[in-house]
């Protein structure tokens, strides 16, 4: 297990394809990478850049996400996601996020997650 130290990073990857698109999401009506599939994927990344790191009975959820889609991507385009951890604060995790297609940065931002235990999260619904 490693430490959960600022500097754990992870990426994740897709290719835009119509069930992720904004006119197939319901965000738009284009048919570009959809603004909540990018940030599900900015997520995927923070999330699997802490996971080695914590004990089998603890994961993460997401609390906090601000970006900003600056750039549309069509069908085809591959999306990478890349997150850092940059701030560790007890159970509060910040990390800084971005995705790029082939051409370049297409969104930015920040992201927060907290480390929670599976067992005693789930009890709460």
């Amino acid at each position: 297990m490693e430490k959960l130290v600022a500097g754990l990073s992870a990426s994740s990857t897709t290719v835009v394809k119509v069930e992720n698109t904004a006119a197939s999401m319901g965000s738009g009506d284009l048919p570009v990478f959809a603004t909540p599939a990018m940030v599900a994927l900015m997520e995927q990344a923070a999330m699997q850049a802490v996971s080695k790191a914590l004990p089998e009975e603890a994961t993460t959820v997401g609390a906090e996400m601000n970006v900003s889609h600056i750039k549309p991507s069509g069908i085809g385009a591959r999306i990478t996601a890349t997150a850092v951890l940059t701030e560790v604060a007890g159970r509060k995790l910040t990390f800084q996020v971005g995705a790029r297609d082939e051409a370049g940065m297409i969104g930015e931002g920040t992201h927060v997650r907290y480390v929670v235990d599976r067992v005693r999260f789930l009890s709460k619904i």
